[in-house]
């Protein structure tokens, strides 16, 4: 299943290397998936454990922070069974094929992408004169139609 949205990180991502050199970043992502009902402060969430690997990992992790908000493909989008404190759970897994940065988060260095260059403000563009208004009585009476 693939799936493409919106989502809030839930901590900052965690970039490890395998034993073969490959980089993997664990990412914690938050999905809206509702709208909140009368009293709830939040809407409801799904929480997704995903990963983005190789090249992307390593030059993303530094911008995927807690609390930034990105725009994520999912691929492999599945359940997985895992044994926890409370006994046995269920958490939804995928892989990350693409990210697409969202604005920086309060302002700060950290957050998605780096700013882009600023550019000097251009010079407003000197406006024609407006032209007089045309007066009916200087219209030609021949009008072909």
């Amino acid at each position: 299943m693939k799936m493409i949205g919106l989502a809030r990180l839930g901590r900052d991502a965690e970039l490890r290397y395998l034993p073969d050199g490959t980089a993997v970043a664990n990412l914690s992502l938050s999905y809206i998936c509702g709208q909140k009902k009368q009293g709830d402060q939040y809407p409801p969430s799904q929480w997704i454990d995903a990963s983005l690997w190789g090249k992307q990992a390593e030059a993303l992790a530094q911008y995927l922070v807690k609390s930034s908000v990105h725009c994520f493909c999912l691929s492999d989008v599945r359940l997985e069974e895992y044994e926890g404190r409370n006994g046995k759970g269920v958490k939804m897994v995928a892989r990350v094929d693409n990210v697409e940065l969202g604005p920086r988060v309060g302002g700060n260095d950290q957050g998605s992408a780096p700013a882009p260059a600023q550019r000097p403000a251009a010079a407003p563009a000197a406006r024609p004169a407006p032209r007089p208004a045309p007066n009916f009585s200087d219209m030609d009476d021949d009008i072909p139609f």
